[in-house]
């Protein structure tokens, strides 16, 4: 059985995570498996991720994490190491991610959603940090989780471990959107799709890129991707249409 099913149709790209019977629960191979898949639907202009079955991911395998733990520390960080990779490769995608959210998102799963541009969740969805009952950390979406949600709501989610319904996650930023099922993904990611992909990928760029930088540098890198904005087909195109 194929681990990840890909799939892409009108410029928009859809990744299945495809482990239903373990409720599609993150394990080196699947890992591996996305970060190739993103790199080949680089050209796409919306990537749509989500999980067979009734859940989106419930977290990481942990029958290997388990294994992996008794190998030893170089083992546990080159692990982990592999899932920061693929939250780097996300960030850095120039296409707009979206996490289609049913069911559950536990854990890594909930992870891997944070890692997403934007977080599409149905009504039935459930979203939650339960690694502390493990004595275990969120460690890795940590850095994304405190960019998404007020650090106040970041420190409960990870330290209560409970799980929240879609229109809590809404409330406190985790979710962007609550939709009515694939239709309502498929209407948002088609809108997104319209939109000059030149424009998104430089706009993704930007608002990642600013992270950490001054006010003086924000503005400086601002400039410069204004002009290289102004010098695509896109935006002259669309400034001719609009005139005439």
């Amino acid at each position: 059985m194929t681990i990840l099913k890909s799939e892409v149709a009108d410029g928009i790209a859809r990744l299945t995570l495809n482990r239903p019977e373990k409720r599609n629960a993150l394990n080196g191979e699947l890992v591996a498996a996305l970060r190739g898949a993103l790199h080949e639907v680089e050209a796409a202009r919306v990537v749509i991720l989500t999980g067979a079955g009734k859940d989106f991911c419930s977290g990481a395998d942990l029958a290997e994490l388990e294994a992996i733990g008794t190998m030893g520390p170089e083992a546990s960080l080159e692990d982990a190491g592999r899932m920061g990779d693929l939250f780097l490769a996300m960030r850095r995608h120039p296409a707009p991610i979206i996490a289609a959210v049913r069911g559950r998102a536990l854990a890594g799963g909930c992870g891997l959603a944070t890692a997403c541009d934007v977080v599409l969740a149905e009504g039935d969805a459930q979203f939650g940090f339960p690694e502390v009952h493990l004595g275990f950390v969120p460690a890795m979406v940590m850095t994304m989780l405190r960019r998404k949600v007020l650090e106040g709501h970041a420190f409960e989610l990870v330290t209560r471990g409970e799980r929240i319904g879609a229109d809590e996650a809404f409330r406190i930023g985790l979710v962007t959107r609550i939709v009515e099922g694939p239709e309502g993904v498929d209407a948002y990611a088609a809108t997104l799709a319209e939109r000059p992909a030149s424009a998104i990928a430089l706009t993704k760029r930007l608002l990642y890129g600013l992270d950490g930088a001054s006010f003086d540098e924000g503005i400086r890198r601002g400039a410069e991707v204004n002009t290289l904005a102004r010098l695509t087909d896109a935006c002259r195109d669309g400034v001719r249409n609009f005139l005439k």
